[in-house]
């Protein structure tokens, strides 16, 4: 867990800048002291019950993503993973949870190439049996609850497994989702579950109903995860995954081998600020890159309004995707230059880099610690889901939650959609001279992710803002405009949830350029960018909360269904 005197020391060293006042303690003023921000209004609701049961936020977590997983299957479920951000205002600790799936132990480097050796189609890898993981993240809210938890578990569920036996309103993007072109939306499976008695398929305001769900509820909150990685439900998964096409030879015990991590979040400073989140395999040591490269510019002095801000976040983004992409795999199985990549000198080398104009797409750096890497041939997919909570005694749970693509890879078993997160291991494992790829799959390995739930801290170890958000790829960009915005450009957080959204990756500048300023694309233009229009990824879903001299202000991100909900 972190430990805030270290770098306390560290911050105490740093020449302060944009300096802000401590913000007040949670609930001044007769605000909000609890709060859930959550991609749908009934998993926010069923998370903010839990609180007011006397429930901890990870009792929250729990019951949110119970509902989440039945409301918005496109995004996460109990079949998918999960990375969490963890923070015990006791102790004033931060902890990393990882639920990431892991490969069957039958995997090979060559898992997702043709008989000709040739990568896979993205489409062909997806809908395969291959393409799914063993699921964790049941298992990683069971190890965090039971170190933090309140309440019983077989008490969080209730919410839950009434929607999916009574019925609920079909949200917006569920259904969206549902009648979209997406090929996991069309498997057997799919149509089965979506297509009404009539034969037509859902719409966003009818009611659906999901009795398999609710009895795998009812399994999970008796056993646990064993419910999931073990006897029947198991057996359902890995019978679904031996089917065509391309089935997996995956087994019983890679299910009940998955072991979820709990360890010290990657913590460090930023400006007065102190920012953590999950090391590798996860997004955060690219988030806490791409910050330091920004410590070293003055873009607190160029706020949403002008083009140089935004030219700043868009090369300070190029440089770490470039990092990024390179170097970080499973540290279990790969060596990731952590240390190299955050060293103060290396930041300040790549910062250097950014120079009046664009130039074309900046190479991997080498940062110390850093081994031979081939390219990266990831192709990662966005179905994901972000939630915050804070409880009443100030304890926090930053969550960023997925089944990989929508819906998944479109197979269903015990009433949810099982993951493809497989899929975003590299599908060309080697170069033609053999150099590694970081992220080239491997039996019992998780594969990379860009999932960044961050939480940010001031310099005595106090909360101050927990954020993240889906959308593939561009979950790092998406979170670190977020911390930019609230932390350099001193806007509230719903207002930095709302600025749009700029993806800088390689030669690519995806943009929401409707919300963009025309000053601003003109002056982006003038030094050398190119936008192109959309978000060159799944769109974002940030959620955040901010303590505020109000009390704790909870944000959604309009392109969603999101809400926050606090007392």
């Amino acid at each position: 867990m972190f430990r805030l005197p270290p770098l306390a020391a560290l911050l105490s060293a740093l020449t302060l800048s944009a300096c802000a006042t401590a913000p007040a303690p949670q609930g001044a003023a007769g605000g909000p002291v609890a709060m859930v921000a959550a991609a749908n209004p009934m998993a926010a609701e069923a998370g903010l019950k839990v609180l007011r049961r006397g429930g901890s936020a990870v009792d929250a977590a729990v019951a949110v993503q119970a509902v989440l997983g039945l409301v918005e299957p496109q995004s996460s479920g109990l079949g998918g993973g999960a990375f969490m951000t963890y923070y015990d205002a006791a102790t004033r600790q931060a902890t990393a949870y990882d639920g990431r799936e892991t490969a069957p132990a039958a995997a090979t480097p060559a898992w997702f190439l043709d008989e000709a050796g040739k990568p896979l189609p993205f489409r062909d890898a997806l809908l395969s049996g291959r393409s799914t993981g063993a699921p964790g993240a049941v298992a990683m809210l069971s190890l965090a609850q039971g170190q933090h938890g309140k309440l019983a578990w077989k008490d969080l569920f209730a919410d839950a497994e009434r929607l999916a036996d009574e019925g609920f309103t079909v949200p917006r993007r569920m259904g969206e989702a549902a009648n979209a072109p997406y090929p996991q939306a069309n498997t057997p499976d799919a149509v089965a579950y979506f297509t009404k008695p009539g034969g037509a398929r859902i719409q966003p305001g009818d009611v659906i109903r999901n009795p398999a769900y609710a009895a795998t509820l009812r399994q999970v909150a008796a056993q646990g995860p064993k419910a999931l990685l073990e006897g029947p439900v198991a057996e359902a998964i890995v019978a679904r995954l031996h089917q065509a096409p391309r089935p997996s030879p995956i087994t019983l015990a890679d299910l009940a081998a998955y072991r979820p991590k709990a360890g010290p979040a990657l913590c460090r400073p930023y400006r007065v600020y102190v920012v953590c989140a999950p090391p590798p395999p996860s997004g955060g040591v690219g988030l806490l890159e791409a910050l330091g490269i920004l410590a070293q510019t003055d873009i607190p002095a160029h706020g949403p309004e002008d083009p140089q801000g935004w030219y700043l976040f868009a090369q300070a983004s190029r440089l770490m995707y470039a990092d990024r992409d390179r170097y970080v795999g499973d540290p279990a199985f790969v060596s990731v230059p952590v240390e190299g990549l955050l060293d103060p000198a290396y930041l300040q080398a790549r910062a250097a880099l950014i120079g009046p104009t664009a130039g074309p797409a900046p190479a991997p750096g080498q940062p110390a610690g850093a081994p031979a890497r081939g390219p990266d041939a990831t192709a990662e997919a966005g179905g994901t889901s972000h939630f915050v909570i804070v409880d009443a005694a100030g304890d926090v749970v930053s969550m960023t939650t997925t089944v990989e693509s929508t819906f998944g890879s479109g197979r269903m078993a015990a009433g949810f959609f099982l993951n493809n997160q497989l899929t975003d291991f590299s599908f060309a494992p080697r170069e033609p001279d053999g150099t590694p790829a970081a992220n080239a799959v491997g039996p019992g390995k998780r594969p990379r992710s860009s999932m960044t739930p961050a939480i940010v801290l001031d310099r005595d170890g106090r909360f101050v803002a927990a954020v993240g958000s889906p959308g593939g790829p561009a979950i790092i960009a998406y979170t670190l405009k977020a911390l930019v915005g609230v932390l350099d450009w001193k806007l509230p957080m719903q207002a930095a949830i709302d600025l749009p959204n700029l993806i800088a990756r390689g030669n690519v500048y995806a943009a929401e350029t409707d919300k963009l300023p025309p000053a601003v694309a003109a002056g982006l233009a003038a030094r050398g960018v190119a936008l192109t229009s959309g978000s060159g990824a799944e769109g974002s879903g940030l959620q955040g909360v901010r303590v505020t001299p109000q009390g704790l202000r909870g944000a959604a991100d309009p392109r969603r269904d999101g809400v926050a909900l606090g007392y």
